[in-house]
Parts: structure tokens; sequence; C-alpha cells
């Protein structure tokens, strides 16, 4: 997808901010170049701004992969995952963010600042940038997803203009 794998786009809003920056600093110390779309402060800000500009670097290709902070990441997942060809998951631990790259290949990983430590942030991120996605069965899943998401949005769409 992108040039350069190692290039992870983050994001938070004010809920997830100060883990952002444990975060970032983290995957600094770990290779990784890390593109920050903000917010760079912890006042109030609407998360799906945020969400958006790491999704819309992914499908730029700025990007390769993103992370993204809420409050719970809830809302900023579900903002994320409004976007054909996202695969936004929202991990709580080690083994659902190796399975969501396994299984799902999911391109931005989603979590709580306020829910999650970074301790435990720390794990999730390396398990998700050290699992591979299996492909096979799952590929014509996640294909699937994406062709019922453009599908739905174009009729959507059409049906929007008509009225």
């Amino acid at each position: 997808m992108n040039k350069a794998n190692n290039i992870i786009g983050i994001a938070s809003d004010h809920g997830g901010f100060n883990l952002k920056l444990k975060i970032t600093e983290f995957l600094k110390e770990n290779n990784y170049q890390v593109i920050d779309y903000g917010t760079n402060n912890g006042d109030s800000v609407d998360y799906p701004d945020y969400a958006y500009k790491v999704v819309m670097g992914i499908l730029n290709n700025e990007v390769d992969r993103g992370i993204i902070m809420c409050g719970t990441g809830i809302g900023i997942s579900i903002t994320a995952n409004r976007f054909p060809e996202i695969r936004a998951a929202l991990c709580w631990d080690e083994y659902s963010a190796k399975m969501s790259k396994e299984h799902n290949n999911a391109n931005i990983l989603a979590f709580g600042g306020r829910t999650t430590d970074f301790e435990t942030a720390s794990k999730i991120v390396s398990a998700w940038l050290n699992t591979q996605f299996e492909s096979g069965r799952h590929l014509r899943r996640i294909e699937k997803i994406d062709a019922l998401a453009v599908d739905f949005w174009s009729k959507y769409l059409k049906n929007k203009e008509g009225v």
C-alpha cells in the first residue's frame, strides 16, 4: 500500500491525548516513523475530525496504518469504520490486537485513553504491529466487507440525490 511500511499515522481527541504522546514516543523508540494528525493539546475537540485525518492518511497513501484514541476508543473507531477499505479494530488486550491483524487485516488500531494504561497499550501496539495477516479465507471476507460498503454507499447516495 505505502512505500514505507514503518510510517504510522496517529491521532486522538482530548480523551486520548496523553496516551497518544506516550505511544508516539514508544513507536519512535522502536524505529517507526510517526505522522501525528493531532490533537496537539488536551483541549476539548471532536473525535470524528481526528479519525478522519488518519483515515485520509491511509486512503491517500501517506501512511500504511494508523493508531487512534479517544476516551474509550468507541467513538473514534466507529467513525473510522464508516469508510470503505478501513478496518479499525478497538482492542483491549494483546489477543484482540493479534486477531484483528491476523484475521481482519486491521489497518487502524483503536483504544481508549481513559480505559487503557500505557503498559497495556504498548503491549497491544506491539502485538498488532508484529502480527501478519493470514489471508486465505480471511481475505475473501474483508473483500466482502468493502464490496458491501461500496454497494450500500453508492445506493444510499443515489437515493439522497433523488430525494
